[in-house]
């Protein structure tokens, strides 16, 4: 696509915006590189680099290192980083119990953690006032005099209008059209944190972006994660942009129906994925508060029907991914959520169902692995879309507390 960039209010201030983003991006993905090699990769004069990157460096963004003696004549160029000591993300998993919350330097490294559960208050206002103490108390643990929150991203159990800061629909916390992003600045106002760029996506469109952003070798195109909690959820990543739809429902496969007819959903429907493959559909002839830790319970004391009911929720998660591979076509698929936690009694049937399809149709299986970031990966997949909203201005923005980010950059 192409940009005028020449009709846009203080055009020269957005180009340098887009300019210093774009090494940012590069070394993130490419550390050591020196000047001159960022020049050549982004194609830009030394001479703007050189100024780009000493502008860069003195506000927190890279850092020079040492070049290590190696006996050979000449200037040897001197390798830069990101700096992992000065500017800070915070990410927040807002989910069905309880508020998840790290801080991590730029590349994803983890500063801080904390968790607050939601105690018997759920409804949005009580939650989010939660939400927000989870963002204050990992600050605290930061050091106020050296270290710089530049952005917030913040993951939710539902379709999220990111523009916006509205959820439109979470069925497993009965939220719905909520204004989560005014609400959150609303909480924020006269903390370390008021005024800081805040964005909102759908938990596991949040924790896809981590994949992509936080990976240290280059991420599969298109990448695909499935997300197996209470509910059911994917995130896509289609050559560097996140799919999320006209209303942002994207992703929202837990409500693809796969059994016409079948058991009911949270969100109205019947067959629902998430009504055969979540948590709930492992537990035969029962319930319960957690229905998690009670599959995980009924299995570690060898129950049968909970054996088998695991495995017929795995056969369905193989469906989903069968489905979703026909229309994605995905390079990789990660798997993350708490059910993840249930190991081969749940995986093995999926992955042997997706590759059954794969095998019928004359197709190589597709590569399946577990994200890396375990119980994390929402919350780091928040501070990673704060990343790869501020480092992309010409990405339609997100919610940012209503702010322009290429020209907060810019000014």
């Amino acid at each position: 696509m192409q940009v005028d960039l020449s009709q846009a209010p203080g055009h020269q201030q957005v180009l340098k915006s887009i300019n210093r983003m774009t090494l940012v991006r590069h070394l993130c993905a490419h550390p050591g590189l020196s000047r001159s090699d960022l020049a050549g990769a982004v194609q830009l004069t030394k001479s703007t680099v050189t100024m780009l990157v000493r502008e860069l460096i003195e506000e927190g963004w890279f850092i020079e290192h040492e070049v290590v003696a190696t006996g050979d004549l000449g200037r040897r160029p001197t390798p830069l980083f990101i700096d992992p000591s000065r500017l800070v993300l915070i990410g927040v998993e807002v989910g069905i119990e309880g508020a998840r919350a790290v801080a991590t330097t730029l590349t994803g490294d983890v500063l801080a953690r904390t968790r607050y559960g939601y105690g018997a208050a759920r409804g949005a206002k009580a939650c989010i006032a939660v939400v927000a103490n989870a963002m204050l108390r990992a600050c605290k643990q930061l050091d106020a005099g050296t270290q710089r929150v530049i952005g917030i991203g913040v993951g939710l159990p539902g379709g999220v209008d990111e523009a916006r800061g509205f959820l439109h629909f979470a069925p497993n916390l009965h939220w719905r059209d909520v204004p989560v992003g005014d609400m959150l600045a609303e909480k924020l106002v006269g903390s370390s944190l008021q005024g800081v760029p805040l964005f909102l996506q759908n938990e596991a469109d949040a924790a896809a972006v981590g994949e992509m952003e936080f990976n240290p070798s280059e991420a599969t195109d298109p990448l695909l994660y499935v997300s197996v909690n209470q509910g059911v959820g994917a995130g896509v990543i289609v050559g560097d942009r996140l799919l999320t739809g006209s209303r942002g429902f994207a992703g929202e496969v837990g409500h693809i129906v796969l059994q016409v007819g079948g058991p009911a959903c949270s969100c109205g429907r019947r067959g629902c994925a998430e009504a055969l493959i979540g948590p709930r559909a492992m537990l035969p002839g029962g319930s319960a508060d957690d229905p998690l830790a009670e599959v995980q319970r009924r299995l570690a004391a060898g129950d049968g029907d909970t054996q088998r009911a695991v495995k017929k929720a795995g056969n369905y998660l193989g469906v989903l991914l069968q489905n979703l591979s026909a229309a994605y076509d995905p390079g990789c698929i990660v798997l993350g959520g708490s059910a993840i936690e249930l190991g081969d009694t749940f995986l093995n049937p999926a992955r042997r169902t997706l590759n059954d399809y794969a095998e019928a149709a004359g197709l190589s299986p597709l590569p399946v692995r577990i994200s890396r970031f375990g119980i994390d990966a929402v919350a780091l997949g928040g501070a990673a879309l704060a990343r790869y909203r501020i480092t992309r201005p010409l990405i339609a923005p997100g919610y940012a507390g209503g702010r322009d980010l290429a020209r907060q950059e810019a000014a």
